[in-house]
Order: C-alpha cells, then sequence, then structure tokens
C-alpha cells in the first residue's frame, strides 16, 4: 500500500527511526507512543515501520548499489565495552542483522550494529558536520557521518544496551564539542533578541543553531531544546503551523526530560504545541494538550489562579471547534463567575465575556437549543 504523499519521506524516516529508539528503551508500545507525539494515526506508523523492516527493504538499505551489505558502521578498534574495555567485534552475516559482540560476554545479548551507528552519526552530525564530505546540497546520512567518527572521537565506549554510550572526543579544535555548543547558545541568544523586530532574521539564526538537529529523533539538550521553543513560536507566528508543531514538540519532550514537566520551560514549550495543533486545526490534540496545561497550572497556582482560568477558557473555545458547545459554555460561563469573583475589574473577563456571546450566538443560529445559566 503506497503512503499518502501529504507525509514526505524524511518524516516517514524519521517516524521510523524514532521508533526504533523507543524500543531500545521499552520494547513494548513505541509505535503508539511515537504516534501520539507526532499526532498520527499509530495504524500508519506500523505500517512504515513494517515496511522499513521488512527483509526487502533491510536488504535494500544495506546495499550500496545492490550488489551487497554496506560497512559503514564505525572504523575497528574506535568502539569498546564498558566493563572490560577491550575494543568489540562487528560480526556480520547473511543469517543475521550485524552486530557488536563483546569478546569477554559483558553483554546479556549481541547489540545492533545499524542503531550503534545511528546513534554516533547523530552525534557527529550535532558537533562537527563539516567532517562529512558531501557534494554541495546533498543531507548527511547518520550512518555516513558515524564512517568518520573516527576522525573527531578517540572512543566509543558501550554498556549492555545501544543507549549506555559515551563518547570520548578529541581534543583538536575540530572536535571540541564545547566551541559548537558554544557557538549554538550564542545563535541562539541573537534570535531570543531579534524575535520580536526581525523574526525572519531570527529563524535564520534558529536555523543554523538547528543544523544537523531532527526534531523528530534528537536527544534532549538544553540549547536545542530552548532554540525549538523559539522556533516553535517563530513559526506560529508565521502561519508555518507543521514546522511550529514539530519544534514545539521537541521542545516540550526535551525539557520535560531535563527540568521536569511543571517547570516553566516546560509548560511555556506545552502551551505553544497546544497552541500550535488548535491553529491547525488539530482540536482533538490541542484539547488534550491545553486539559494537561491546565492541570500543571491548577497544582501549581491552584485551580483559582489565573493562569488556571486563562486555560480554562481557551479549552473552552476548543470544546467549542469540537462542536460541544453546551459543554463550552458551561466550562466557560463558570471560568468567567469565578475570574469576576477573584479578579474583578481583569480586562481579561470582558474577552471571555464576548466569546461566550459568540459561542451562544452561533448556537441560536445553528438552530441548538441549551440552557443558559448566568455569566
Amino acid at each position: 500500500m503506497a503512503f499518502p504523499s501529504r507525509y514526505p519521506p524524511d518524516l516517514v524516516d524519521a517516524v521510523v527511526q524514532r521508533v526504533a529508539d523507543a524500543r531500545i528503551v521499552k520494547a513494548y508500545g513505541a509505535v503508539t507512543t511515537v504516534a501520539r507525539q507526532m499526532d498520527l494515526d499509530p495504524r500508519i506508523v506500523q505500517k512504515w515501520v513494517t515496511k522499513a523492516t521488512a527483509p526487502q527493504a533491510q536488504q535494500a538499505d544495506r546495499g550500496a548499489d545492490g550488489t551487497g551489505p554496506r560497512h559503514d558502521y564505525l572504523v575497528p578498534g574506535l568502539l569498546r565495552c564498558k566493563f572490560c574495555h577491550q575494543a568489540v567485534a562487528l560480526a556480520e552475516t547473511a543469517a543475521a542483522a550485524p552486530a557488536y559482540l563483546c569478546g569477554n560476554d559483558c553483554w546479556p545479548k549481541p547489540l545492533d550494529a545499524v542503531v550503534i551507528a545511528d546513534h554516533v552519526g547523530r552525534a557527529v552530525l550535532r558537533h562537527a558536520p563539516r567532517i562529512v564530505p558531501l557534494p554541495a546540497g546533498t543531507p548527511a546520512r547518520p550512518h555516513l557521518a558515524a564512517m568518520h567518527a573516527h576522525r573527531i572521537l578517540t572512543c566509543v565506549t558501550v554498556g549492555a544496551a545501544a543507549h549506555d554510550m559515551t563518547l570520548t572526543w578529541r581534543a583538536a579544535p575540530l572536535a571540541s564539542p564545547d566551541r559548537w555548543e558554544t557557538e549554538r547558545a550564542k545563535r541562539v541568544a541573537a534570535a531570543r533578541d531579534l524575535a520580536a523586530r526581525d523574526p525572519l532574521r531570527a529563524r535564520q539564526l534558529l536555523h543554523g543553531s538547528l543544523t544537523g538537529i531532527d526534531p523528530a529523533t534528537a536527544a534532549p539538550h538544553a540549547v536545542h531544546a530552548e532554540a525549538g521553543t523559539l522556533l516553535a513560536a517563530l513559526n506560529l507566528r508565521l502561519g508555518e503551523l507543521d514546522t511550529a508543531i514539530r519544534w514545539a514538540g521537541y521542545a516540550h519532550h526535551s525539557a520535560n526530560h531535563l527540568y521536569g514537566p511543571t517547570h516553566r520551560r516546560s509548560l511555556h514549550a506545552l502551551h505553544l504545541f497546544a497552541a500550535a495543533h488548535r491553529s491547525a486545526g488539530h482540536h482533538q490534540r490541542a484539547y488534550h494538550l491545553y486539559r494537561q496545561l491546565g492541570e500543571h497550572f491548577a497544582s501549581s497556582d491552584g485551580p483559582r489562579g489565573h493562569r488556571t482560568l486563562a486555560v480554562h477558557a481557551t479549552t473552552a473555545l476548543v470544546l467549542h471547534d469540537l462542536g460541544h458547545c453546551q459543554a463550552a459554555q458551561d466550562l466557560l460561563a463558570d471560568t468567567i463567575a469565578t475570574q469576576r469573583r477573584e479578579y474583578p475589574g481583569n480586562p481579561t473577563t470582558a474577552r471571555m465575556t464576548h466569546h461566550l456571546a459568540r459561542i451562544r450566538q452561533d448556537c441560536a443560529t445553528k438552530g441548538h437549543r441549551h440552557e443558559h445559566g448566568e455569566s
């Protein structure tokens, strides 16, 4: 079955890789988890994963020119066991996928060489993408970058699982990740200052700071999360909703991991994620995200906190977008009553009242019969 044309190949590849990464940590439920994170139908994601992991697809991906397997893994000797510190060997046979084996049996099972190369290659692309020789305009694949990892890494140690990995960088300026991180942080800071007066220039700087970073598969990272949050906000303002959703989703996931779900950065990213989905017309997804945001604010600010009430009002509008006009009116009317009692004279009350009147007028126009309480 052909995939819908609205799903670009890059997105399909990124989703499949994200499922593979998730399965390293959790064997079950990876497809459903990634589908929910990416706001995709789990059945579609399962089809992509099945197609990508079919024997003929694996063979095609491993064939450089259709004549044999690819050997775009780490150079021999670079990968070492975390426990015995000995170099591990690559075993590749026709009957099984290529895997790394510890000669001292420190690992309970062999480690997938493709996954190892992908992790290392993505790190190379994040910190030193210029070492990967490519024709102009050609995107770099992580596995190709992994072939050049020995130029900037002295050693890669791995434990009993592929994600338990430590990279040791060379001391040469080319290989220092600190310099690249400093440059990225400077670009993000400059973009933050420019965002209000020159959003296009700010967006350009953010794209530069996120070179080689795929929001669908990138690991949590403080600088990347901040850049993703800013980029999502700018794209939301500029109407680039698909891009806003992708980067807000990454920023939210990354900030949750780094700071916890109730940190201000996590909440800000969650708010952007919800707003982007709502602007794109994904009302069901937006509803759940706003509900989640409201629960966090209710826990931190209290059920009558100003931020809590503001999110409740927006949630009511999303309920109306979903067609639940009675529930929307009830929630908005209760929110207005609490707002008037707790924050008399606050200008947001007038906006809420205007929205409630608009919803009621819409119901009257459509011939709905609802009982209205006082507001």
